[in-house]
C-alpha cells in the first residue's frame, strides 16, 4: 500500500507498512502458531486476509491547528496538527466526509484543544461509516461551551453531509490521554447507526463498540455461528458481547442465548436489533462477565468470549475450568492473553484456530480457537 504521509515521515502509525502484505500476515501466522506451540492437537484453518487499504470504518481523529485552519489526523511530538484526511486506511466514504467535516469546524468557529498549552475545546472527531456508507459523528469537546453553536449550524452540516445520521456531543473535561469521556450529549433525532452484516442488523450507539474493520467482522462471525452451528448446543451465552454480534449470529429457534457486557449502551444496541429480529429466546443483560457465570444456577452447553486486550482473566478461568461447559469459542485481538488464560484452563483441548487480519499494515490481528472440554 503506498502512503504518501508514511514516506514522507508525517505518520509511522501504520509499523508494518513497509513490509509486503502477503509478508506481514505470513509473520502474524507465525507469531500466533509459536504462542499456541503447547496445543499439539491445534487444527490451524486458512488465516483470513483483509484488504490491504480502505477497510477502516472507524476513525479517531485529533484536531488540530486553529478554528480558521484546523486539521483532522494525529499530532506530532510537538503537540501541533498533522493533517491525516487522506489516510489510505480509511473508507473511501471517510476520506469523502473529512473535508466536509473540517470546514464545518470553520464555519462554526470550533476552537480545537490545544494541548502543550490545554486551552481550546474540541479535542477530536470521532467518525464511524456503516456498510450502506451512512455515517455517525462524535465531537469530543473539553465542555459544553460549544454545544449550542454546533445545534445552531448542525442542520448545514447534515445538509452538506447527507449520508450523516447520527450525531452526538461526548464530554471530556480532562487533560489526558484518554479519547472520550462518560457524558454523551445526543444531537440528533436519530440514535443509532444500523450495522448490517451478514443480512444481520447490528444497530451501533454512539459509546458502543464495533470492530473497527467491517469485512474481518462479518468473517469473524461467519467463522462463529459456524462453529456453533456443527455443535447445536441448546444454550449459549455470549461474554463480552458487545452490540450482539455473535449472539446474534448464533441465535436459532432451537437454542437459548444470552449476552452479557457490561456498556448499557451496547445492551441497548443489542437489545434493539434483537427485537426488530423478533428472537424471542435471545436475551441481553449489562454486567460484567465473571459475575454473572459465578452467580448463574446453571451453566450453558457453550460459551463465546471476546474481551479486550487483557483476555477474561483468572476468574473467568476458573469457573469455566470447574464449570459443566463443554465448548468455548474464544475470540482474541491479544494472543499473548489468550495463551495465558488458555493455560490456566487444562480440562479443555484446543481443537481449531483461525487467523482473521482484522489489522493489516500492524503487527496485531484476531484469532479465533474452538475448546472442547477433554
Amino acid at each position: 500500500m503506498h502512503c504518501s504521509y508514511f514516506e514522507a515521515g508525517r505518520c509511522r502509525s501504520c509499523t508494518q507498512l513497509d513490509r509486503p502484505y502477503a509478508e506481514q500476515l505470513a509473520a502474524k501466522q507465525l507469531h500466533c502458531r509459536n504462542l499456541l506451540a503447547g496445543h499439539p492437537d491445534l487444527q490451524w484453518l486458512p488465516p483470513v486476509a483483509s484488504a490491504e487499504s480502505g477497510f477502516r470504518n472507524k476513525a479517531k481523529m485529533v484536531v488540530g491547528g486553529t478554528a480558521r485552519n484546523p486539521t483532522i489526523g494525529i499530532l506530532d511530538d510537538q503537540g501541533r496538527g498533522v493533517d491525516l484526511s487522506q489516510c489510505a486506511l480509511c473508507t473511501p466514504g471517510l476520506q469523502a466526509g473529512f473535508p466536509v467535516l473540517a470546514a464545518f469546524v470553520k464555519q462554526a468557529r470550533l476552537t480545537p484543544y490545544d494541548v502543550p498549552r490545554r486551552s481550546g475545546e474540541l479535542k477530536y472527531l470521532i467518525v464511524t461509516e456503516s456498510p450502506d456508507g451512512r455515517l455517525m459523528l462524535r465531537l469530543v469537546l473539553r465542555s459544553e461551551k460549544l454545544v449550542g453553536r454546533i445545534r445552531r449550524h448542525l442542520p448545514a452540516l447534515l445538509q452538506a453531509l447527507p449520508q450523516l445520521e447520527v450525531v452526538s456531543v461526548n464530554l471530556h473535561p480532562e487533560h489526558k490521554a484518554v479519547v472520550e469521556g462518560e457524558r454523551e450529549i445526543l444531537l440528533t433525532d436519530q440514535a443509532t447507526l444500523r450495522m448490517r452484516v451478514n443480512g444481520i442488523d447490528l444497530h451501533l450507539r454512539p459509546q458502543s463498540f464495533f470492530q473497527t474493520n467491517t469485512a474481518i467482522a462479518a468473517a469473524l462471525y461467519r467463522q462463529g455461528r459456524a462453529w456453533v452451528d456443527e455443535l447445536a448446543p441448546a444454550s449459549v451465552w455470549d461474554l463480552y458481547c458487545g452490540v450482539g454480534g455473535f449472539a446474534l449470529h448464533c441465535a436459532a429457534e432451537c437454542r437459548d442465548v444470552v449476552g452479557i457486557e457490561t456498556s448499557r449502551e451496547a445492551v441497548a444496541s443489542a437489545e434493539l436489533s434483537s427485537r426488530q429480529a423478533g428472537l424471542h429466546r435471545v436475551r441481553f443483560q449489562a454486567g460484567d462477565a465473571a459475575a454473572f457465570a459465578a452467580a448463574a444456577d446453571r451453566a450453558p452447553d457453550l460459551v463465546i468470549v471476546n474481551p479486550p486486550r487483557r483476555g477474561i482473566g483468572r476468574g473467568l478461568c476458573g469457573w469455566l475450568e470447574s464449570s459443566s461447559v463443554q465448548h468455548v469459542v474464544y475470540s482474541s485481538c491479544n494472543a499473548a492473553s489468550l495463551a495465558r488464560d488458555l493455560a490456566a484452563m487444562p480440562s479443555f483441548t484446543v481443537r481449531r484456530a483461525r487467523l482473521l487480519d482484522m489489522f493489516p499494515q500492524t503487527a496485531h490481528y484476531e484469532v479465533m480457537v474452538l475448546l472442547e472440554r477433554a
